[in-house]
């Protein structure tokens, strides 16, 4: 028998959450909203019941974002922790592409996140989010929970910086 058949971490497939919104803006606009701290703080790991106590950005390659969420404990209690979201910039390619390495707590392995943006004429574009988790169990558990939060996050983005019109 293989050293790989018993190990069921080194067979599984790597986890890529892959989530898409379109936004009525300039492909510029959207991406601009990832590196302004002021813009970023409304949306990047805000959740309904937390608050971003601080969204710092160096906004080029090789630079650091961190983002802390005060949020209550699960247990209900009256307590609350902050959540800390920190990462890299490993690529940015404006207006179409953004990559960086991504964490949430100290000492946590890092992720790859990606974000392509395609133009659709002068005022829309649609944003492709992927994220690899990685593989195995912690991956495979993550999955669902890692694909509500950027969806949610890109709507989030939308309602607070691009709301849609109503034509009438």
């Amino acid at each position: 028998m293989s050293a790989w058949a018993g190990d069921n971490r080194r067979m599984s497939s790597p986890v890529t959450v892959c989530v898409s919104h379109r936004f009525l803006a300039p492909a510029e606009r959207v991406f601009d909203a990832w590196l302004n701290p002021a813009q970023a703080s409304r949306f990047l790991f805000a959740t309904r019941t937390g608050n971003i106590m601080r969204c710092q950005i160096e906004p080029f390659v090789g630079g650091h974002f961190t983002v802390t969420d005060r949020r209550p404990q699960a247990d209900g209690d009256e307590s609350v922790f902050d959540a800390e979201h920190h990462g890299t910039y490993v690529e940015i390619a404006r207006p179409r592409q953004l990559v960086f390495d991504f964490g949430v707590g100290p000492g946590e392995e890092s992720s790859r996140v990606t974000i392509r943006i395609e133009p659709m004429g002068a005022n829309a574009c649609e944003l492709h989010l992927s994220h690899e988790l990685g593989d195995g169990e912690d991956a495979l558990a993550y999955e669902a929970q890692t694909r509500k939060g950027w969806a949610t996050m890109l709507a989030t983005l939308e309602r607070e910086w691009f709301p849609r019109r109503i034509l009438l």
